[in-house]
């Protein structure tokens, strides 16, 4: 099969669901300062595409994405994602919800055939770009790209007012009566950097994981990587690949860890149903989930290790950072060492308050440390800082002033990771989540004004029958 092909197939598989002929079905929103969106997807990454292609199967048509990033360069994968292949299975199904012709293995049989598939061992994370690029093309999905979301006013009388920037921004602001914000791993919060580093070194001398490094200019040059994930390893296997002389990888634990609890999860029904435990279960899974941590996949360590300028450094906490001359020195529990630049690989800080756009609605978000008191065994500020949100990722207010505000607000996102498992912020959960979100979207459109449509329906009077009896009889 060609590609050609598949596309051809994909529209013939819409067509048999009647997914190319959708009738709109929810009313429409009239403001006197213009056109009301049904709803505005934030971030048009995987979570935004496969959210939007869900609202559309649901017959809502009246649906923006935006994306502040050049079309192409949504999400991680060609930005600031080093890391050869994806982390996860290639047999995963996230975003095609069941339509055999939209999965990744089918775009990628129709290039390069069965055999190609077979001998994959994981996805280029080039290849998923690719493919998310074909999966919006196809879908014809509308987003708008270069369009950032800066800040989102309070709901009055359930319409949100998005207001814009960037090149691609077809006005100041926008109105939506639900918004969405399908905004990644750090659309919860954002990137951490530890203090003594953020607050003792200059910028030249460091970047998070998540920012643009100019590795030609690390050519030569000796690296200190802080942190022991899968991020910091594929980060030392880039710079050296690029002309570093040495990646030194420094981690506070004394061992890596061995076990990833996202494989456990994954076939047991853990994800699929992690909605439906009560709070103390959930609160204790991910407890355990972020204790555990997730160690490196054995192809990133291997990659990383192989190279004479690697080193991996065990039980080395950095207790402290120096600018010295054009460098850096590092103190650790086991001595002190002098590099020319840090790469700080400490993931990321969730917590409404840390977003922009949120800044006018966040005081009313419920967290999970306003909901839950944790054992003290288990208990985490981190943990506690996440949005409580419901079983269809929607912000839940304090109180019932922030209820109002909030309506119709919806963080598919990492910050939904305690309330509503890995469904948002791992390809793994995506297959489960995305029915979920979609479902909870349009359920409360159709509640919002349901007396509406309750009218319509008893006032319909349209005949469909014109049969009459007796029959008229010959003279």
């Amino acid at each position: 099969m060609s590609l050609h092909a598949l596309n051809q197939r994909v529209k013939t598989d819409l067509s048999y669901l009647g997914l190319d002929r959708c009738s709109n079905w929810v009313h429409e929103t009239l403001h006197p300062d213009g056109h009301v969106y049904d709803a505005v997807i934030v971030g048009a990454g995987q979570c935004g595409l496969g959210i939007a292609f869900g609202l559309i199967r649901k017959r809502m048509t009246n649906i923006l994405v935006i994306d502040e990033n050049p079309q192409g360069c949504e999400g991680p994968w060609i930005t600031y994602a080093r890391m050869m292949t994806l982390r996860t299975p290639k047999q995963l199904t996230p975003i095609d919800y069941g339509i055999p012709s939209l999965t990744f293995r089918s775009w990628w049989e129709a290039q390069f055939g069965e055999d190609s598939w077979n001998a994959m061992d994981k996805i280029a994370r080039r290849d998923w770009m690719d493919y998310l690029c074909w999966y919006r093309q196809i879908l014809n999905l509308p987003v708008i790209n270069q369009v950032k979301l800066t800040r989102i006013d309070p709901a009055k009388a359930s319409i949100h007012r998005l207001h814009l920037t960037g090149a691609g921004a077809p006005s100041a602001t926008l109105l939506a009566r639900k918004v969405i914000l399908a905004t990644g791993i750090q659309g919860g919060g954002q990137w951490y950097v530890p203090a003594i580093i953020r607050d003792k070194l200059p910028k030249h001398l460091y970047a998070h994981t998540s920012e643009s490094i100019d590795f030609n200019a690390l050519k030569g040059k000796k690296i200190a990587i802080l942190g022991g994930g899968s991020s910091a390893f594929d980060n030392a296997n880039y710079a050296l690949t690029e002309g570093a002389a040495e990646a030194h990888v420094f981690v506070r634990r004394k061992q890596l860890p061995r076990v990833n609890p996202i494989r456990q999860m994954e076939p047991s029904g853990l994800i699929e149903h992690y909605h439906t435990l009560p709070d103390a279960e959930k609160y204790a899974v991910m407890a355990h989930f972020f204790n555990l941590n997730q160690p490196p996949t054995n192809d990133t360590f291997n990659r990383a290790a192989a190279w004479p300028g690697f080193t991996l450094h065990l039980g080395s906490p950095w207790l402290d950072v120096q600018p010295l001359g054009e460098g850096v020195r590092v103190l650790t529990a086991k001595g002190s060492f002098l590099f020319d630049f840090l790469i700080i690989s400490t993931g990321l800080r969730t917590d409404p308050a840390l977003r922009p756009e949120l800044s006018t609605l966040e005081p009313y978000i419920l967290r999970w440390g306003d909901r839950y008191k944790a054992p003290e065994a288990i208990a985490s500020p981190v943990l506690d800082a996440h949005p409580y949100l419901s079983p269809g990722f929607a912000y839940l207010g304090r109180d019932t002033k922030g209820e109002a505000l909030l309506h119709g607000l919806y963080a598919f996102n990492y910050s939904g990771m305690i309330s509503c498992g890995l469904s948002a912020s791992a390809l793994s959960g995506m297959k489960y989540s995305l029915p979920l979100i979609t479902a909870a979207v349009a359920d409360e459109l159709f509640a919002d004004t349901r007396e509406a449509y309750l009218e319509d329906y008893f006032n319909y009077d349209m005949p469909e029958f014109f049969g009459k009896w007796p029959k008229k009889t010959k003279a």
